[in-house]
Parts: structure tokens; C-alpha cells; sequence
């Protein structure tokens, strides 16, 4: 499926964002790293997919209306057998009263390092690429570094080295640095996403983890839709 076939049918439900499994889609078309996950529809179905992709992991109920999951009980973290799984998904579907796409099913990525990469739209710069430090810690320390897209490797890596903690893109406490031609190359696509997708009102990775052997992924994303270039769904 392409970019704008797969916005233009969440557009035609009447979405306000792109779920989270979308979201992720979306970005795989760019060559940005995500998780592996399934979404899975039954507790049957969780717990097959969490044999597949390995234990531990992670559920998260999955709906394009639910952009805080975290703040409404719909996640459930490291989860080690098929019992843990089973007893999660129901948990979630107890929390929630809204009909869902489904649950995701998703590896548990290590590492402790979290980075925030956004887009949104500026009235006169137009699509504006961010790359911060994330996690829960985004708006506690503020650190974040921009820049209008289109731009190339170099400026990418120039907002690498804007941020204040950078030193966790580095060798860091035992663990590889972050790899950096991925990093760059993701900031890019973001980019890449605004100029190409107009659509797209708002992009947000949050967390973008740095895994103990340096690689980057996407373990979280939203995608927040418009229906024109004026008039942003709310």
C-alpha cells in the first residue's frame, strides 16, 4: 500500500490520526525503523503472535482515537508468557470503552536512551522537522533542536549535536553508541513525510529508543490527519 492510499482510507473512516499500527506503516514506507508487532483481535491471536516474535513483550490497545495510551491503562510492558499475555488483553479491553482496531503485539525493545523525532507546520516555515531528548522526559527537559525540511545529512547531524544531553548518542554507561546514519536518515524522512504527505497534519516518535547496541527504532508513533491543506481534523 502506498503513503497516500493508506491516509486517504483512514481519511474516508473519518479519522482523526492514523492508529498506531498505521502510524508505523507509514513510517516502514519511509525506511524508518519500528518495532515488529501484530495486531492481534482475540486473546488467541496475542498470544500466538507474542510465540512468534518472542518473549518478553509488549500489548497496547490499538485505535486511532486513543493518541495517550499510557495516561488510560492500555499498556502493558514486559510480559513473559502466554499466560501474562492472555490475562493483559483482556485487562486492556476492560479499560477501554471504545471499539478498537484491535491490540498490538510488540517486541520489548531494550535500552534506556530515548529520543523524541516530530513534524509539524509552521504558518510561515512550513513543514518543521524535531529531534529531542523523549521519553517522559521530553517536556521536563525541553531539549530539542529544529530545522525546515527539505534538509541533508549534514544538518541532520547538526541537530544531533544542538541537543544538551547528546552525550547518549555517544558510547554510553557500557552500551554502543547510537547509529547515527539511521538517526540522520530518519530526521530526514520526517521531513521527507511533510513535504510530500500535505495531509499529514502532525508527526510525533515518541520514544525513538537507542538500544544497548546502538540501534534506533520507532517503539511509538502518532500520526494526527487533516482533510485539506486549511482544515485539520479535530
Amino acid at each position: 500500500m502506498r503513503a497516500d492510499d493508506l491516509i486517504r482510507s483512514a481519511l474516508d473512516r473519518g479519522q482523526p490520526a492514523l492508529s498506531e499500527y498505521e502510524s508505523k506503516k507509514l513510517l516502514s514506507l519511509y525506511d524508518i525503523p519500528v518495532t515488529r508487532e501484530t495486531l492481534s483481535r482475540s486473546a488467541d491471536e496475542a498470544v500466538s503472535a507474542a510465540a512468534d516474535l518472542g518473549f518478553p513483550v509488549v500489548l497496547k490497545a490499538c485505535s486511532p482515537e486513543l493518541m495517550h495510551k499510557s495516561e488510560r491503562g492500555c499498556i502493558e510492558l514486559n510480559l513473559r508468557s502466554e499466560r501474562d499475555v492472555r490475562e493483559a488483553y483482556g485487562r486492556i479491553i476492560r479499560s477501554v470503552d471504545l471499539e478498537l482496531e484491535g491490540v498490538l503485539v510488540q517486541e520489548m525493545v531494550p535500552g534506556q536512551r530515548e529520543l523524541v523525532v516530530g513534524l509539524n507546520r509552521d504558518p510561515q516555515f512550513g513543514s518543521c522537522v524535531m529531534l529531542g531528548t523523549g521519553g517522559m522526559m521530553t517536556e521536563v527537559f525541553k531539549d530539542t533542536a529544529f530545522r525546515m525540511a527539505p534538509f541533508g545529512m549534514i544538518e541532520a547531524k547538526d541537530m544531533a549535536e544542538e541537543l544538551r544531553f547528546k552525550a547518549i548518542l555517544g558510547a554510553f554507561r557500557g552500551q554502543k553508541p547510537a547509529d547515527m546514519d539511521i538517526l540522520c536518515r530518519t530526521l530526514i524522512a520526517v521531513g521527507k513525510i511533510g513535504l510530500e504527505l500535505e495531509t499529514v497534519s502532525e508527526l510525533d516518535i515518541n520514544p525513538m529508543i537507542i538500544t544497548p547496541e546502538g540501534r534506533v527504532v520507532a517503539v511509538d508513533a502518532l500520526v494526527v490527519l487533516r482533510r485539506n491543506g486549511n482544515d485539520r481534523i479535530n
